[in-house]
């Protein structure tokens, strides 16, 4: 929103999907834009459990998941913009690399998982499947790998909430009128 207004000059939420995010960002503001968008969608949610690690190493599991997941709350529903954030995806991305260095085996789960986002992104050129889809991988891999029962819990969450914020998209997907990227 701030990025759009600045550099553009319109509310970004007038254009596009009216989403916050990078890449309705990249659509309305160009693709410099978009990945600053992203690079600090990412941070919003790296830094606070990267910062939480630092200072506060022996905390509980709970403790580090509850400082991830609040950036994700924040970031989605805003009181800056009346409760209308942006999906979370990338806010999730960055509190989940946090989160790698609290949980040793999440990483893993994370690299597979942004890898499907990258096979089903140049499959189908939608940045939702694409998301939805990693998601949801993301879930499933917390399983495979040793994980606490926490962190596959907000696996679970961070899947709803991206199906959750994803609604509009997935109807156009089954509508055939999702915008490709």
């Amino acid at each position: 929103f701030l990025i759009t207004s600045c550099v553009k000059k319109v509310d970004i939420r007038k254009f596009g999907s009216g989403n916050i995010g990078a890449t309705n960002v990249v659509r309305v503001a160009g693709r410099p834009w978009g990945i600053l968008v992203f690079t600090f969608d990412f941070l919003k949610g790296f830094l606070p459990v990267l910062a939480a690690k630092i200072f506060f190493a022996g905390a509980s599991n709970v403790f580090f998941i509850l400082i991830a997941f609040l950036p994700i709350i924040g970031h989605s529903w805003t009181p800056f913009l009346r409760f209308k954030g942006g999906k979370g995806v990338a806010t999730s991305v960055g509190a989940i690399a946090g989160l790698s260095f609290v949980f040793p085996f999440l990483g893993y789960v994370l690299v597979l998982s942004i890898a499907v986002w990258v096979g089903v992104f140049f499959l189908f050129r939608y940045v939702s499947l694409a998301s939805i889809c990693s998601g949801g991988t993301f879930f499933l891999f917390s399983f495979i790998f040793p994980l606490p029962g926490e962190m596959r819990l907000l696996s679970l969450l961070f899947f709803f909430l991206i199906v959750l914020r994803h609604k509009k998209n997935i109807e156009n997907l089954l509508t055939h009128k999702e915008h490709r990227f």
